[in-house]
């Protein structure tokens, strides 16, 4: 695996190392002794999927609050999302700022999320699935959000929204 961190300080791009010959191609898609090299979390406790029908999908944008803060590594394996994160940490130099990656099922590209971050996703095509893998188990009482389109953040959405839930459209402004 290539580990690029973004600007955010924790946040990985993550691209496959793959060995390729006739039958097509081999590559290590989690590997605990190289994360723990990165300093990444390597804990995992849950892995969900998230299938979505339309394109113009969006979920987000979600997080879970202390104690129970959960890293994320997320992947499309079927279409394709922007996948948008922002750094919601109060002391981090970042805080406030939010990078985005296309991930897709052919780019392969994973995102590596630490605790303290919102996360959500647009889709860009029908039919899109994402495959996350959680650090903590969700925890209802902790589950937060802030909202898509929040002017606190003013996050760039390369398409239109056409599909989102009524949660998700219903988070207050963001207060600090």
């Amino acid at each position: 695996m290539i580990f690029q961190e973004t600007n955010l300080k924790g946040v990985y791009i993550i691209e496959l190392e793959m060995i390729e010959d006739e039958r097509g191609f081999f590559a290590r898609t989690w590997c605990q002794r190289e994360f723990q090299k990165c300093g990444i979390n390597p804990k995992l406790v849950q892995c969900n999927i998230s299938f979505n029908r339309k394109k113009g999908t969006l979920r987000g944008m979600h997080y879970q609050a202390a104690p129970c803060e959960e890293a994320k590594l997320v992947r499309c394996t079927m279409g394709a999302i922007y996948d948008v994160i922002i750094d919601l940490r109060p002391d981090s130099e970042t805080f406030k700022q939010w990078v985005t990656v296309e991930l897709t099922a052919e780019n392969r590209k994973m995102l590596y999320i630490p605790g303290g971050f919102a996360h959500g996703f647009l889709t860009l095509i029908d039919n899109t699935e994402v495959f996350y893998q959680m650090s903590e188990f969700f925890a209802p009482e902790y589950a937060r959000g802030v909202r898509w389109n929040d002017p606190a953040f003013r996050i760039n959405w390369p398409e239109k929204v056409v599909v989102i839930s009524e949660k998700d459209k219903q988070y207050g402004d963001f207060v600090q």
